[in-house]
């Protein structure tokens, strides 16, 4: 077996897989909610800070471990930690929330293929206005349905990334990223032209003091207290960062451009798709009398009224709804490949030998999720929370902020990698460079803004 290990064939390639990967339904699910619920364009406006000065710095720590190691982060931490150190262990716990991400998260993208067919099919034509929810109900209480949609997507999934990062994952994942932002901006077009949409667009772009106190129930400290704390969360968990999922493209990527740079465009293309997201849902939900703030129930209860009240609403439910596949399969399959190159590095064993073992794993550890709804659903293992929402606790609020803050720490003290090296391997290549100036924050200011996170999370 060949030890040369692969890469991106273009740069645009890299780009588009690596944000895909950070592309998902946080982007069109959770981020236009959070703008409902925290007073609409002033949450937007602390979201762009806080990805700037949180998001972009740890991002360029995860690529820069993968790509000066060419490992996966088990091998990757024992490269370069220091003799004698025990940095490695993190690498565990990353594969291990990785793998947890994908026990639930392919139960969510099954409901988006789901909902995908049913609109595509004309379901939605053949229930009432008052019914539209049953559908969602429906589904969540049909085991069986439930598992085929979970089960289309691990096995797809893995299908694609058996065929390597070129041939496979680089290849799907730039024509349906390229799809994914085609249908995203003729969705917009479409929601922005409809009669009142003026009036979300102003919600959700606009600042407004007044919507600070609503966030506070009357208090403005409160208030901003509220939106900045939601908007440091949101852009700090929409790249999906602490589980090692981007130190593996690092591991795959050229030298000829600076990190700096290509973290840079990464987010600004996750940012791009959240923030027209947001000019899909509002602009539509103000045009047809919708609260904007319904939380998460929003996606599978709340759009689809308005696309059923909507003239071609059954053409414009399934471009969504494939938007919305798209969204969180561009998700599910470079998470994959972090399983996959892990196993490969650490256990010696053929790409096809690990796509094996591990769709057989994820389809076994999907099924708790898939059943939390209808036969488990009186399981609550943390709390008062189903099993996917345990799940989902665990990765976003402890596997997440805890293993960024471990990569930071790494790359930036002399008990791990330094930060002299990791400047070095950042500013590889053409350009942003990082500035020897950041080196107080990185190593003082950004790890307490990452521990008050990992706080907040677990009170």
């Amino acid at each position: 077996m060949s030890n040369k290990r692969e890469s991106f064939k273009s740069r645009i390639g890299f780009i588009l897989v690596s944000a895909g990967c950070a592309i998902g339904i946080g982007n069109v699910w959770k981020f236009p909610y959070l703008v409902g619920q925290n007073g609409g364009g002033i949450f937007v406006l602390f979201y762009l800070i806080f990805l700037i000065i949180m998001g972009v710095p740890v991002l360029t720590m995860e690529l820069a471990v993968g790509r000066a190691t060419r490992k996966s982060a088990v091998l990757a931490y024992k490269k370069l930690e220091p003799k004698g150190s025990k940095w490695h262990i993190h690498g565990w716990f990353a594969v291990a929330g990785a793998y947890l991400l994908m026990m639930y998260y392919t139960t969510v993208s099954g409901w988006m293929l789901s909902y995908f067919f049913k609109f595509a099919s004309g379901t939605f034509d053949k229930v009432s206005m008052d019914n539209a929810d049953s559908v969602f109900f429906d589904m969540l209480g049909n085991p069986a349905e439930m598992m085929l949609c979970m089960a289309v997507t691990v096995i797809v999934g893995f299908l694609v990334c058996s065929f390597g990062i070129q041939r496979g994952l680089e290849k799907v994942t730039t024509t349906m990223m390229s799809a994914l932002l085609v249908l995203i901006v003729i969705l917009a077009i479409r929601s922005v032209s409809l009669p009142n949409a003026k009036e979300g667009v102003e919600f959700y772009l606009i600042p407004s003091i007044d919507r600070v106190y609503e966030a506070g129930n009357g208090s403005l400290m409160k208030g901003f207290g509220s939106v900045i704390s939601a908007a440091m969360n949101q852009a700090f968990f929409t790249l999906s960062l602490g589980v090692a999922c981007m130190e593996i493209f690092g591991s795959y990527m050229s030298e000829n451009f600076s990190l700096v740079g290509e973290s840079v465009r990464i987010c600004a293309l996750d940012t791009f798709v959240a923030i027209i997201s947001g000019l899909i849902i509002f602009p539509a939900c103000f045009s047809f009398n919708v609260q904007p703030d319904s939380g998460p129930s929003l996606i599978f209860m709340t759009l689809p009224k308005v696309f059923m009240s909507m003239p071609g609403g059954r053409l414009w439910g399934t471009l969504f709804f494939m938007f919305m596949s798209f969204a969180s399969f561009s998700t599910v399959i470079t998470v994959f490949e972090n399983l996959l190159a892990t196993s490969i590095d650490n256990f010696g064993v053929t790409r096809h030998k690990a796509v094996i073992v591990n769709c057989i794993y994820i389809l076994i550890a999907s099924i708790p999720c898939v059943l939390g709804y209808n036969i488990w659903s009186h399981v609550h293992l943390i709390g008062a929370r189903d099993i996917l929402d345990s799940e989902d606790f665990i990765v976003s609020n402890i596997l997440l902020p805890g293993g960024s803050l471990i990569y930071l720490l790494f790359c930036v003290t002399k008990w791990g990698w330094g930060f002299d090296n990791y400047m070095k391997e950042c500013n590889k290549g053409q350009g942003l460079k990082l500035s020897p100036m950041v080196k107080p924050y990185l190593r003082y200011i950004l790890p307490i803004l990452i521990f008050i996170i990992l706080v907040q999370g677990l009170v």
